[in-house]
């Protein structure tokens, strides 16, 4: 089964590869023809796949295993397949890349004469499988294969985890695919370097009544990656309010319908650095919509209290958690035109949330906030969350509440991903915005509930209050790895920057690793529709001039370019909201010159306000300079980054 538009295309396919074709298998090819996956179905069912002639992934196995001894993938007879081509849009809700996706891709089902399904989408920058269930009634999956059969070893980048209790917050460490073997194991995204600039990028979308994947290697073969899954928990414990300590696990996956569609597995073809960074893959084969009305759903910006521990000065009051210190966030957001304002952990006695701490008025600071327009985002534990589920969230509600920071799940097993679920559903219904901390990796439900403008999962600003492994190459990584599944909640915004030797992590008065413009940068660069100002209300209004680019950068996007990217040394991205853009670009350790080229804008003359890194920031992290320049599509900049710096700019017409 081929159909292509180039037909000179399908021949050279035809030449490459129609000799490795038999009776049993299929051949999909994306909409461009650069991109070909051959399934075959004979005894078992194997995938494999080749860009541009070359094979990147060699026949892979892949199926699914029940309690019953069912089999999906297993000694399966196909009796139908179905292709055809899907050329349509996506609007988001939410624009977190583009205000428009193109969503086009070869679609093919197999239908297997024993009652299950297998769907393929091969799109021109990633390909995906997931199966269906046909069955009434509970099945237990017991297992599943998935496997990324590599035809030689390779790079990769690998967010080891050390077990299936975690935040998600890991660095994405270089190896090769051989040096993972059966007792490492690493949360998604995976990527691996498949060799001439081309990158593939592990992925799951559409992720419900079913654990997350890990990846792990393989006992038979040095250049394979598998699945592995937290089996459910048949019995846990609480290590305080929130850590949950799991004691026992079911023999299965998951107990779910029979009769459904399983998660999608996806692999990202990123053809350079670049492509990382505008891949939209997992949110393409994301669930529809389930909202009818979304107008409430507001991004913004927000004053976050916690990374700098109310480190308030310049006031008559004793600041803290108390009523007074958050009337200061909320004039302070008010003054500068910031839509939310965080009560982090304090503002409730930790494991009642129908209660208040000592020194929190909480309906004097709601009275506040709704002069001065404002919206109020409280923290809570997800523990304390689900056991008084329907009183917090009705009493949030009455409040006149903005939205949830659920914190602290710190799992992905069958049960808690569908926490996730629930949270969405019920604060949706109440019209309340999410905010998930201690989480696993985006997997597209933010795309049937656009309430869900972020999660944590990463690795972010906040381990510059513990420790050194937020540093500029950790920082100018994220966006081609962690970035790829969807919006993180990092938490930018230091007004303190150590230069490189000068950092000591500091609980109370944290700083950031890097220059300040690099901390400017990432409002541009790294995607969260909920972005947060992790500093202090005193040490911005300190920094006006950063405080004006920060309170200006939007957080959602109508189009993105790429201008230079090359993952863990540098990129340099260019974004549009209405009829103004912004540029930023990022440095690791080493500094270097990046020529910027003007060429994304429209005709005519434009007006560049750009921040960049001062003659001594190398020695002096705060050091900068700002300049105006007027530019046009045809102009090309070199800026100047320093060691762990970066530069950000807002672009206007001229006037």
């Amino acid at each position: 089964m081929i159909r292509m538009k180039n037909q000179l295309i399908g021949l050279v396919f035809l030449l490459a590869i129609g000799g490795i074709l038999n009776a049993s298998a299929t051949l999909i090819v994306s909409p461009d023809g650069s991109i070909a996956v051959i399934i075959d179905t004979e005894k078992t069912v194997t995938w494999s796949l080749t860009y541009q002639g070359r094979q990147l992934v060699a026949p892979s196995p892949i199926s699914l295993q029940f309690e019953s001894g069912k089999h999906f993938g297993w000694e399966g007879k196909v009796a139908s397949i179905a292709q055809k081509q899907i050329k349509s849009e996506i609007i988001p809700t939410v624009p977190e890349k583009f205000a428009r996706i193109p969503d086009i891709y070869t679609a093919v089902e197999f239908r297997f004469r024993q009652g299950y399904r297998l769907q393929w989408r091969v799109y021109n920058d990633g390909v995906a499988y997931r199966w269906i269930g046909t069955r009434p009634g509970v099945v237990r999956v017991t297992a599943e294969e998935f496997t990324l059969q590599l035809p030689e070893d390779r790079d990769i980048r690998f967010p080891e985890e050390d077990g299936f209790i975690s935040h998600s917050e890991r660095l994405y460490k270089p190896m090769r695919v051989s040096e993972v073997g059966t007792k490492r194991m690493a949360c998604l995204p995976v990527l691996v370097h498949a060799g001439n600039e081309v990158t593939l990028g592990v992925v799951e979308a559409d992720l419900e009544d079913y654990p997350g994947m890990y990846l792990t290697g393989s006992a038979t073969s040095p250049y394979r990656l598998s699945g592995i899954f937290p089996a459910a928990v048949a019995a846990e414990k609480m290590n305080r309010d929130r850590n949950p300590v799991v004691t026992d696990r079911h023999p299965w996956l998951a107990a779910t319908t029979g009769n459904r569609p399983f998660p999608w597995r996806g692999v990202v073809i990123a053809r350079s650095d670049g492509d990382l960074l505008l891949n939209q893959l997992v949110f393409k084969l994301s669930r529809l919509l389930e909202l009818s009305d979304t107008d409430w759903i507001h991004p913004g910006k927000v004053a976050w209290d916690w990374w700098n521990a109310n480190n308030l000065f310049g006031v008559q009051f004793n600041a803290g958690i108390n009523t007074e210190t958050y009337l200061e966030y909320i004039d302070f957001a008010s003054e500068n035109g910031i839509e939310y304002v965080i009560l982090d952990e304090g503002w409730y006695p930790l494991g009642n949330l129908l209660a208040l701490s000592p020194g929190i008025d909480m309906d004097r600071i709601i009275a506040h906030a709704r002069e001065k327009k404002v919206g109020i985002i409280l923290w809570v534990v997800w523990k304390t969350l689900w056991d008084q589920l329907q009183p917090a969230l009705d009493r949030f509600s009455a409040w006149g509440i903005a939205g949830v920071k659920v914190d602290f799940m710190q799992r992905d097993d069958q049960w808690m991903v569908n926490y996730y679920w629930t949270i969405a559903r019920e604060a949706a219904k109440r019209h309340l915005l999410v905010d998930f901390h201690g989480s696993f990796k985006p997997t597209g439900l933010r795309r049937a509930y656009p309430n869900v403008l972020t999660r944590e999962g990463v690795l972010g600003l906040e381990h510059c209050k513990w420790a050194t492994t937020c540093d500029p190459e950790h920082i100018v990584t994220l966006p081609f790895t962690r970035m790829l599944t969807g919006p993180m909640d990092f938490t930018p915004g230091a007004m303190t920057n150590a230069a490189k030797g000068q950092f000591q992590p500091t609980f109370n008065r944290p700083m950031s690793m890097g220059t300040r413009c690099q901390q400017l940068s990432l409002y541009v660069v790294f995607e969260s529709p909920l972005q947060m100002l992790a500093d202090s209300p005193s040490k911005y209004r300190r920094e006006p001039e950063s405080l004006c680019f920060i309170r200006d950068v939007p957080t959602i996007w109508d189009e993105t370019f790429v201008l230079k990217a090359r993952l863990g040394d540098y990129l340099a991205m260019a974004r549009r909201r209405g009829n103004q853009w912004w540029i930023a670009g990022l440095t690791d350790w080493t500094e270097r010159d990046l020529e910027i080229d003007f060429s994304f804008l429209p005709s005519g003359l434009w007006q560049l306000d750009l921040f960049q890194d001062g003659v001594n920031a190398d020695r002096y992290g705060d050091d900068y300079r700002t300049e105006t320049v007027r530019i046009d599509q045809n102009t090309k900049r070199v800026i100047h980054l320093a060691p762990g710096g970066g530069f950000a700019g807002r672009i206007h017409r001229d006037s």
